[in-house]
């Protein structure tokens, strides 16, 4: 059988204050190609030229990448403020829509700190813009100096609720992440189940209850070597799977429940 193609979202840059480009991390197209085993493409995240449609027709299941740019507030029911940030409206045009068709259609997305934030507000969630401004909470966010392996750091433990989906996926209910995020989950959508959390309360894992086919997504960052990363290879394995079953016919496959 031919490795199923698996589209990766990416993110709006502009080369030496000019030059517009589309562009995603190689960590995000080796995750894929090396773990999940599929043929990785890059989705450009402009709907004006690539239609939600054709996306569904042509890939086997989505990546949700990072990006600095965060998801506009207007989607969720609130006024921007300085707070959040900046925002890339053409990729939340794209990509709320894109999640909500595949959660209905059972079509395998996995959503990645960006990624994860767009599939709680594709769902109907909210978001808080600043996790560290909140009493009890930790900085969350990218140390701003070093080396990328010190960025890229494990910095926490995320615990996952006894015998849940990522429970039963990593064989252990604590594992060790990185985290690189100034947003989080304020209210999960309604059929968003928070799965698991950091030590300061922050939903780190979740996926969306009811839906027919895989739907995981982690606020930390897997794809980062993800090939001999014991937390991240498994996710990407899972998600991969489903993706076959997708390309095989259309079969969805559903994340594991909980007992």
């Amino acid at each position: 059988m031919a490795r199923p193609i698996i589209g990766i979202f990416s993110n709006h840059h502009v080369i030496h204050d000019s030059y517009e480009v589309q562009a995603t991390g190689l960590i995000n197209i080796s995750a894929v190609a090396d773990v999940a085993e599929g043929v990785p493409m890059m989705i450009p995240s402009e709907p004006d030229s690539v239609r939600v449609s054709d996306l569904l027709e042509h890939c086997a299941g989505f990546v949700f990448t990072g990006g600095r740019a965060n998801v506009h507030p207007e989607e969720y029911g609130e006024e921007p403020t300085e707070a959040h940030g900046f925002f890339d409206r053409n990729r939340d045009r794209l990509t709320l829509p894109l999640i909500r068709a595949c959660v209905e259609r059972g079509q395998p997305i996995l959503g990645i700190c960006r990624g994860f934030q767009e599939v709680n507000v594709a769902m109907g969630g909210s978001l808080y813009p600043e996790i560290r401004d909140l009493p009890g909470r930790d900085n969350h966010r990218m140390p701003p100096d070093g080396t990328l392996e010190e960025k890229f750091a494990l910095r926490h433990d995320v615990t996952f609720s006894e015998n849940g989906v990522f429970h039963q996926l990593m064989g252990r209910q604590s594992v060790p992440t990185n985290t690189l995020h100034g947003q989080g989950i304020k209210t999960p959508g309604p059929r968003v189940v928070v799965d698991g959390h950091a030590p300061d309360g922050t939903p780190e894992a979740i996926y969306v209850d009811g839906a027919p086919g895989f739907t995981l997504s982690v606020q930390w960052h897997p794809e980062w070597k993800a090939k001999c990363d014991p937390v991240s290879r498994p996710l990407f394995e899972a998600f991969g799977a489903a993706c076959r079953d997708w390309a095989d016919g259309g079969r969805a496959r559903p994340v594991l429940r909980s007992a």
